[in-house]
């Protein structure tokens, strides 16, 4: 747990540097080897450079880019909103977490968007309780994107993490099929990744050209959150907290 909690602390860290130090102007590579130099410099390998063939440690999901967004020349600018999801590995064990943040002054809706994400992640954090199923947790997140007049992006999903930066269970964002009383329990020990991922009329997801970055088949802006949590005393405990 303590291994796990620095390779986290580490992501934790990183992406507040990134959100006081990302600046209109500044092109999605320079964002990902800012991030890369930091988290290289506490000591953490970049544990998405690689990853499937993954080309980069940040991904840098723009506008309507929801997730796997891969740094290019693009140059943000005000008024845009962009995801950062940073990965972490220290010593065998590995972190995992994301932020949209705005760039500049953005507008109302987009404010709206990207709290519906943060919200439903913190939301589901407070509720977590063992025997709990995570069919329930899906069930909770669902209800709480849809309460704003979002939806969840389907067939992509938080998940368990430890010794690999992607493990058993799979938690999507939305309860998939069956009772929400069915299926594996939350445990004292567990420790997994939440993620909201936000489309604003279709959860349908498109995958682009470059074979990485996910959109809505809506094409409209999306928003995503994301904390690794441990289950501790009988609750959520944020790992990925800088």
């Amino acid at each position: 747990m303590e291994k796990l909690r620095k390779a986290n602390k580490i992501v934790g860290e990183t992406l507040q540097y990134l959100q006081e130090s990302v600046k209109p102007g500044m092109t999605l590579k320079e964002i990902d080897r800012m991030g890369e130099e930091f988290l290289r410099s506490k000591g953490a390998r970049p544990s998405f450079k690689g990853l499937y063939g993954f080309p980069a440690a940040v991904c840098t999901s723009l506008n309507e880019v929801i997730i796997h967004g891969i740094p290019d020349d693009t140059k943000i600018k005000e008024g845009d909103i962009l995801g950062l999801d940073i990965g972490t590995e220290v010593e065998g064990w590995y972190g995992d977490a994301a932020i949209t943040m705005p760039v500049g002054t953005i507008s109302e809706s987009d404010e709206r968007l990207i709290a519906c994400a943060k919200d439903a992640l913190y939301h589901a954090i407070e509720i977590i309780r063992p025997g709990m199923r995570f069919k329930e947790l899906s069930l909770e997140l669902e209800t709480f994107i849809k309460s704003r007049g979002y939806t969840p992006l389907l067939n992509f999903c938080g998940h368990g993490i430890g010794r690999k930066p992607h493990e058993e269970p799979e938690i999507p964002n939305y309860l998939e099929h069956g009772s929400p009383k069915s299926g594996p329990k939350i445990k004292n020990g567990m420790v997994f990744c939440l993620e909201p991922m936000i489309c604003q009329k279709d959860g349908t997801p498109k995958i682009l050209e470059d074979k990485w970055s996910v959109v809505s088949r809506d094409g409209m802006r999306t928003s995503h959150y994301e904390h690794t949590v441990a289950v501790v005393g009988n609750k959520a405990v944020i790992l990925s907290q800088p």
